[in-house]
């Protein structure tokens, strides 16, 4: 089992949650990012893989080799749902789970959105990141990882 983190976006809060508990379960975590991203050296289990620039090199590179039972870390739902549908547990930073059962209605939400603003619609973007999403995130990644952990998965 491996923690990946789509890391181009991932806010430190997240990241410093992930480390703990890679460091504290001796869990490999890989960092995907068009660039460098920084792990503490503390972080053992935790590495950084630069993929090369361009639109979602990173995502290609999470889905060609994560594998079932894994844990991902994504804001991108389009990536979310590659990752649901190969198997693994996702959460997104602010501590929603994407699950086949979530997944399909989040994409249409984010398309008719995307629609809204393409027609010129002023929709407004995210709240920014704070104390409430960490808390959010820490409890459903700390669930996911338990179940992901499991010999016998849920």
């Amino acid at each position: 089992m491996k923690i990946w983190i789509d890391a181009d976006a991932a806010p430190t809060d997240v990241k410093e949650v992930i480390f703990r508990a890679a460091k504290r379960l001796d869990v490999e975590t890989l960092l995907v990012a068009n660039s460098h991203v920084s792990a503490p050296a503390s972080a053992t289990t935790v590495r950084s893989i630069v993929v090369r620039e361009g639109a979602d090199q990173a995502d290609r590179y999470i889905v060609h080799h994560a594998a079932a039972g894994d844990l991902a870390v994504t804001a991108d739902l389009p990536l979310a749902a590659l990752l649901v549908e190969k198997g693994l547990y996702v959460v997104d930073p602010r501590g929603e789970e994407y699950s086949s059962t979530t997944i399909a209605s989040r994409l249409s939400m984010r398309n008719f959105m995307d629609e809204m603003r393409g027609a010129g619609m002023i929709t407004g973007g995210a709240a920014p990141y704070g104390p409430k999403d960490k808390k959010a995130f820490a409890a459903t990644f700390d669930r996911l990882l338990t179940k992901a952990m499991r010999p016998n998965r849920d």
